[in-house]
């Protein structure tokens, strides 16, 4: 019952909010539907349960963790969209507060499948629920993110599928089976799939939910619709949805464990891992545009989850600490640079200076969601950061640890470079053109954000602590 509620509750309420007229009150329904979602949510994370429906839906301890991040990053971000919102009397939001529900809802769906088939049909439900909010401004370069967006995905998701095939190929090449592309039973009998047809479907897997995540080289549709998407929108894509993709490659590595094929796997995913952070690098160091930065952050961190997972060990547990924490800094950055991007009305680093006097709060959250995401201390990327740096030396991959430690460096001088002439600096004398200034509403959701990042760098609770340790197990990681 918990699962169908989870998932019910938002579409309903995106129901409910057809009828309701007033574009300042309709944003409310996402606050009620977040704090409802988080409560079903808590439940389950402080009781220690894991509901169940079938066969189909199963929360497992890898379900629980991104269920959890989603939850919390929505329930933040429903806030501060009612106090963005009733700044944009000029654009009807109906579309976007039913999109934001159904998005919930589909992610919902994703950490409860246990079935490849209705992984990739909710993972396919995201896209089409997210698409709409990227075209809020409706202009031409919102549209055309759009439809990047659109085509990108679209792209990713048909080799997922064309993986999934392969998958049921692996799993059927000896006969027709029960339950087929179901997680547990394929699992079980991994060591009878065909290895060829296993290994296709990885290949085509990784690649396909590699695009969801954002992953190079198809993590193109990233810039654009970052760039133009509300903030909170950005903020919802890079914390939430990615993990969703983040996900799905977890599912794969399972039976890719469970197969005996992990040397096949891991050097695939160590090298999607440093191609995505190398890339990253090298758009960062030469990038003029702030939220286009943060997008090439993204690539960056989507790249270093890949990179832990595939090098497993220790790594595998930093990097479901790093999930946890990229979701929550992602929200400081997003967030305060949707404040700083209302006010300044403009993307442009060369144009925004002097935010620390503008905007004193939007300009400190800024600037500590700089230090949080480049991993330094003391917030709590650091210490995922540095446990999968440890991982890497533990096993003795001296030329991974090297690219990892290298490209680290590269992004931080080259995030350092923008943030810092965005903060410092006399801002500029015209003020007549200026937006509006920080509210209650749009920074109290980046405030809590930055004081939970430096908390979990300074003190992990130990029932987080278990839930990291039996998420990283499921997939041969240990703390």
């Amino acid at each position: 019952m918990t699962i169908w509620l989870l998932i019910l509750i938002p579409a309903i309420l995106a129901g409910l909010s057809l009828a309701i007229k007033s574009n300042v009150s309709r944003p409310w329904v996402l606050v009620v539907a977040a704090v409802a979602h988080s409560s079903l949510v808590a439940r389950i994370w402080f009781l220690g349960s894991f509901p169940s429906s079938g066969t189909y839906l199963l929360l497992d301890p890898a379900g629980k963790m991104v269920l959890g991040l989603i939850s919390l990053l929505f329930l933040a971000g429903s806030f501060y969209a009612v106090g963005y919102l009733r700044r944009r009397v000029d654009r009807p939001n109906l579309t976007f507060v039913v999109s934001l529900l159904f998005f919930l809802s589909a992610m919902t769906v994703v950490t409860f499948s246990q079935h490849f088939g209705l992984l990739w049909v909710a993972i396919e439900a995201t896209t089409l629920a997210s698409a709409p909010l990227l075209y809020f401004n409706h202009n031409q370069r919102s549209l055309e993110a759009t439809w990047k967006y659109l085509l990108i995905c679209s792209v990713g998701i048909a080799l997922a599928l064309l993986g999934t095939f392969f998958l049921a190929m692996a799993e059927t090449f000896n006969g027709p089976i029960e339950n087929a592309l179901l997680l547990p039973a394929m699992m079980a009998r991994a060591g009878s799939m065909s290895v060829p047809w296993l290994h296709a479907a990885f290949i085509f897997l990784l690649v396909g939910y590699g695009t969801k995540m954002g992953l190079a080289p198809l993590h193109t549709w990233k810039p654009d619709a970052y760039g133009e998407a509300p903030g909170v929108v950005g903020f919802l894509l890079s914390g939430a949805l990615t993990s969703c993709g983040f996900l799905a490659l977890v599912r794969l590595t399972q039976v890719c464990q469970a197969a005996g094929q992990m040397d096949f796997a891991r050097p695939l995913l160590i090298l999607m891992g440093l191609l995505s952070m190398g890339v990253a690098a090298v758009f960062i160091l030469g990038q003029t545009d702030y939220k286009r930065m943060l997008a090439y952050s993204s690539v960056e961190h989507m790249g270093i989850l890949v990179l832990g997972l595939g090098m497993g060990g220790l790594a595998t547990y930093g990097t479901w600490m790093h999930l946890l924490n990229n979701g929550l800094a992602k929200g400081i950055l997003f967030l305060s640079a949707g404040n700083i991007h209302r006010h300044y009305k403009s993307k442009s680093v060369a144009q925004v200076k002097g935010v620390f006097h503008r905007l004193p709060l939007s300009g400190a959250l800024f600037m500590a969601g700089f230090i949080a995401i480049t991993g330094s201390p003391p917030f709590a990327l650091f210490m995922s950061e540095f446990t999968i740096l440890r991982g890497g030396v533990a096993d003795g991959r001296w030329g991974v640890v090297a690219a990892y430690l290298g490209f680290l460096a590269v992004i931080f001088i080259g995030m350092a470079r923008i943030v810092l002439s965005m903060v410092l600096g006399e801002p500029p004398k015209d003020e007549t053109a200026s937006g509006p200034k920080d509210s209650f509403l749009t920074t109290l959701s980046p405030c809590l954000l930055a004081a939970a990042v430096l908390l979990l760098g300074l003190f992990i609770p130990s029932w987080l602590n278990h839930a990291i340790e039996s998420a990283a197990a499921l997939v041969g990681g240990h703390s």
